[in-house]
């Protein structure tokens, strides 16, 4: 028995984020034997290539002096500074907690729609955006024993994103998403090369080790191929909850392969901020507004150099 468009789609969903998952796991595990430039720079090259080749085989990079776009260059802008964050944060916190800070992401995007383009936000969704930001302090925990000021880099992090997310709302719809993927794809290859001597120069690497991160590049692609046939399946709204299956496979994979084991605070953070988006998306559905969290977030609600 086939399944339906609804539960096709939200299987491709979570196929989408546990390849996301997996590439910030290899990341992760490449940042123990070089530093995060050399990661970013490694990564950002395999990626560039392998996008880039996509793009030209469909003939997206005709209109080059489009990356020059304003909003692509605040795109691009965004995500550099959401990359330097993420990878950071990443280096020195476990990987579940990471992914729960980021589940905010589409809290702020909301937040930042309203207070950037007017969009309609009634109280309800302001009240969940608050109470999502209050499970962000949760985790955080400032002030409290456990604190880590590499929280607060993943919160920057969250903010950098909101900026990737809300400029890609603003692209003109004539310039193609892969010119867009291959732009931010090279600028992060690019920064990774600018801060390699800065965070301690170039480690030589072994077949393996370059072997895993271009791995983690075309995971990264399997992912976006995924989301698009998710969103393309059935109904975003039923569909788009089911992005949050990545802290589940941030836990497991953060149990599994560097034996971290999630702490109450970060159990209970997840879930305020997690049932705070759910109701968010809820109420977009209600009102009938529902671009603003699941179309204009960006589709791994983390950075990933494309």
């Amino acid at each position: 028995m086939p399944l339906s468009p609804n539960l096709r789609g939200a299987l491709f969903m979570v196929v989408a984020m546990a390849g996301f998952t997996l590439n910030d796991a290899i990341t992760k595990y490449s940042s123990q034997s070089m530093n995060m430039a050399q990661v970013m720079l490694i990564r950002g090259a395999f990626a560039t290539l392998f996008v880039a080749s996509l793009a030209w085989q469909r003939g997206a990079l005709v209109r080059l002096r489009s990356m020059l776009e304003p909003m692509v260059a605040l795109r691009v802008l965004g995500e550099a500074g959401g990359t330097v964050t993420f990878l950071i944060a990443l280096a020195h916190l476990p990987i579940a907690s990471v992914s729960a800070v980021l589940q905010a992401l589409p809290l702020a995007v909301t937040m930042g729609a309203a207070l950037v383009f007017n969009e309609g936000v009634g109280w309800r969704r302001w009240l969940a955006i608050a109470i999502g930001f209050a499970g962000v302090l949760v985790i955080v925990r400032p002030g409290f024993e456990g604190f880590s000021v590499y929280s607060l880099v993943a919160l920057a992090c969250v903010a950098c994103c909101a900026v990737r997310d809300l400029a890609t709302k603003r692209i003109p719809k004539a310039i193609p998403t892969l010119l867009v993927s291959t732009a931010t794809a090279l600028a992060m290859t690019i920064l990774g090369a600018a801060l390699l001597s800065p965070m301690g120069g170039w480690t030589p690497m072994t077949g393996n080790s370059t072997a895993l991160l271009a791995l983690a590049a075309v995971l990264v692609l399997i992912g976006y191929q995924f989301i698009i046939m998710a969103m393309r399946a059935g109904d975003i709204s039923f569909i788009a909850p089911f992005r949050y299956t990545a802290l589940i496979w941030s836990i497991l994979l953060g149990l599994f392969v560097f034996a971290d084991i999630p702490d109450l605070p970060m159990i209970v953070g997840a879930t305020i901020i997690i049932g705070s988006g759910l109701y968010a998306l809820y109420r977009e559905r209600v009102v009938g507004r529902r671009k603003i969290v699941a179309e204009s977030t960006g589709p791994t609600m983390v950075p990933d150099g494309i």
